[in-house]
């Protein structure tokens, strides 16, 4: 009998753990389909969002990149009124939510601002008809050589080499480095004379440099190289600057012999391009730099360089060059100042001047010492310091460089006591490819390695 009591009193409290553990299993449960149902629901907080509605305006639908929330009469998001700043969330909650609300954007103060496109594309299709803008500030004479003689092909009124810099009106100091160091006008080698100018629009906001005007006015008396058109100076009005300055070549610059145009913030080798164009002949349309084939347009919103279906459909862009800097002959300026004009305005200039070699047809041709995405650090030996002016004598153009770099690596070029590989002598000794340039050679823009900026 007593054994009896034992085994019930065994079972009773065995079947209580089982119970026990039981009811506890079913609350768990009934918490975590609770917490799904809040989170599916959007009561969990912060409800960020694209705008890709079908019914939104045309310029939303060309910008959808602006990051957005829910306007605050929604009665369903009682605690919407403090979001914290954007934050990525899982594809399907942002699907989800994006095709049964309309959203308006943010102008709450405190809050980071969201990332917007670099261009309104709007604007940009209804105003990119409008393609001639006044010449503000010209150099007219500024190819009247008065006679620089050598025995050349060219024209004894016209410098050999032209030297145009993108600039803008805030960059007086890159204008400045470049004046005093590789872009200095004058004689470099008998019969080879070199000018220089700086090409610029207005700028868009005129409070972060008061008096800009007054600065580029006596700049321009001062250095006679300022080229200042009536255009805003922004990102996508780079192509502007393109066809503006190619149609200041066709007036007041005809006969140049040869152009080398890029931005402020490279370090250019004239010595070696000018041994590189010793050989070829002003007659030829030659046009050489660091040359991006088989490019696709970017699609993703937050990219510098995003453009949309609605500007270009097409799968590849044409073959072009980078635009930190290249190289192109006189005579093949004056062919694309008439192309270009016959070519429908695109926001990158870049891809632009390629589809005006396309129309022409005209292959760019890719040479190796021009590093418009700057220096590789070698893999095999990430230590090693990519900043030698052993390694850059051998180089054409290197972009993305600070003003104080420019300035040093001019120096340590041009310093008596520079011995490379073991050798002693002058850092301007005479340049010398050991191959021909890479005529026909291609390479996939999504297969490029990444480089390395300074």
């Amino acid at each position: 009998m007593l054994r009896k009591v034992v085994l019930m009193r065994r079972l009773l409290h065995v079947k209580g753990d089982v119970m026990c553990t039981l009811v506890l299993l079913v609350l768990f449960c009934v918490l975590l389909y609770t917490r799904q149902v809040v989170l599916s629901s959007g009561w969990g907080g912060p409800a960020w969002t694209l705008d890709i509605h079908s019914s939104t305006s045309s310029s939303r639908m060309l910008l959808g990149t602006r990051v957005t929330e829910v306007g605050q009469n929604s009665q369903k998001f009682p605690s919407e009124s403090k979001w914290p700043p954007c934050k990525p969330q899982l594809k399907s909650r942002s699907r989800s939510r994006s095709r049964s609300r309309k959203v308006v954007p943010t102008g709450r103060s405190g809050l980071p601002l969201p990332t917007r496109p670099p261009f309104d594309f709007e604007s940009y299709l209804r105003d990119k008809d409008n393609r001639r803008f006044k010449l503000l500030i010209d150099q007219p004479h500024k190819c009247h050589m008065g006679g620089a003689g050598g025995g050349r092909s060219y024209s004894p009124a016209a410098p050999y080499l032209l030297i145009a810099i993108k600039s803008t009106a805030l960059d007086f100091d890159k204008r400045q480095v470049v004046r005093r160091t590789w872009g200095k006008e004058g004689h470099l080698q008998p019969g080879i004379s070199i000018r220089t100018v700086f090409l610029l629009g207005i700028p868009r906001n005129h409070t972060i440099l008061p008096l800009w005007d007054r600065l580029l006015e006596y700049e321009s008396q001062t250095f006679r190289d300022i080229l200042l058109w009536d255009f805003e100076d922004t990102f996508f009005n780079l192509t502007l600057k393109e066809t503006h300055f190619l149609e200041w070549i066709n007036s007041s610059c005809p006969h140049v012999t040869f152009i080398f145009k890029g931005d402020a913030d490279v370090y250019v080798n004239v010595e070696n391009i000018l041994e590189m164009l010793r050989d070829r002949e002003s007659k030829d349309d030659l046009f050489v730099g660091d040359i991006i084939v088989h490019a696709k347009p970017i699609r993703r919103r937050t990219s510098k360089y995003y453009v949309p279906e609605s500007v270009y459909g097409g799968g590849l862009y044409p073959d072009y060059a980078g635009g930190g800097g290249f190289i192109m002959s006189g005579r093949l300026a004056r062919r694309l100042s008439s192309a270009c004009q016959q070519v429908e305005l695109f926001p990158i200039d870049d891809v632009f001047l390629g589809m005006c070699l396309q129309l022409i047809g005209v292959k760019p041709l890719r040479h190796q010492g021009f590093r418009t995405f700057g220096i590789p650090r070698p893999s095999a030996a990430p230590h090693l310091q990519t900043f030698d002016p052993c390694f850059y004598r051998e180089l054409m153009v290197v972009h993305s460089l600070s003003v104080p770099q420019i300035w040093l690596m001019w120096n340590l070029l041009h310093d008596s006591k520079l011995s490379c590989h073991n050798q002693t002598g002058p850092a301007t000794r005479v340049f010398r490819w050991r191959g021909r340039m890479e005529e026909t050679g291609e390479m996939d823009y999504a297969e490029r390695n990444v480089f390395l900026s300074h």
